[in-house]
């Protein structure tokens, strides 16, 4: 058997206040850290040997990986950076209050925005300050791949198809492999791998710093999915 584990960045500055975050590269708080100290600990505790180790090219997700590989003693460790494991593209609400969104659009339309599979946010305007052709860490991305916003269904289209030739092959060669990303990245990837509908994926939600553990059998069959912190499962 070969395992596959996803982890969700630990707390950003964004998440912390409540604002929409996608794109825009904001970076862990001291709790965050600690989420992914802690979530570095329990990987541990089960004594998995990795092979290859994939990220986001956005820092809360590439910094929750470096805590965990520093907790896990990995040494100078390849790790893969790849725009396509990227959070969602929350277009012109990047950057807003969610709680202020509610009150202005109504509870059941910021709902739809965050949580349904094919409804993406208004798109981000190019003079956005957040926008991503703004940012340098973006700087290698094909323009036409930069998106104004994204619904969980566009983040799906990019995130899949680089599972499918840049990790999928990894697992099928029994290859132990780490994932830290973001939630709506890893929502897309959890639909695929564990066969989530469309209607049930809008209830779908990863905790942040809580390593989910996926065993594969040998022709790709998932055999068992937890959290390594039941607690939090």
């Amino acid at each position: 058997m070969n395992n596959l584990i996803l982890v969700r960045h630990g707390q950003s500055f964004w998440n912390l206040e409540k604002r929409f975050t996608g794109w825009a590269d904001i970076d862990l708080t001291e709790h965050g850290k600690l989420e992914a100290r802690y979530a570095g600990q329990l990987i541990k505790k089960i004594d998995i040997e990795f092979d290859s180790y994939f990220t986001s090219v956005q820092k809360r997700a590439i910094n929750t990986l470096k805590i965990i590989l520093n907790v896990l003693n990995c040494n100078n460790p390849k790790i893969n950076k790849a725009w396509e494991l990227n959070e969602r593209h929350y277009g012109g609400l990047t950057g807003l209050n969610k709680d202020e969104m509610i009150k202005k659009h109504g509870k059941k339309k910021v709902h739809i925005w965050r949580r349904s599979f094919d409804v993406p946010p208004p798109p981000m305007e190019l003079k956005n300050l957040y926008h991503p052709a703004k940012n340098k860490a973006y700087v290698n991305i094909p323009k036409n791949k930069i998106p104004n916003s994204e619904s969980l269904k566009n983040t799906f289209e990019r995130v899949v198809p680089y599972y499918k030739k840049k990790i999928e092959p990894l697992i099928y060669q029994n290859k132990n492999i780490l994932v830290a990303a973001h939630g709506n990245s890893l929502r897309a990837l959890c639909k695929k791998i564990l066969k989530i509908s469309n209607k049930r994926i809008v209830e779908f939600e990863i905790p942040t710093g809580n390593p989910l553990l996926i065993t594969f059998g040998k022709k790709l069959e998932v055999k068992e999915y937890k959290y390594l912190d039941i607690k939090r499962a």
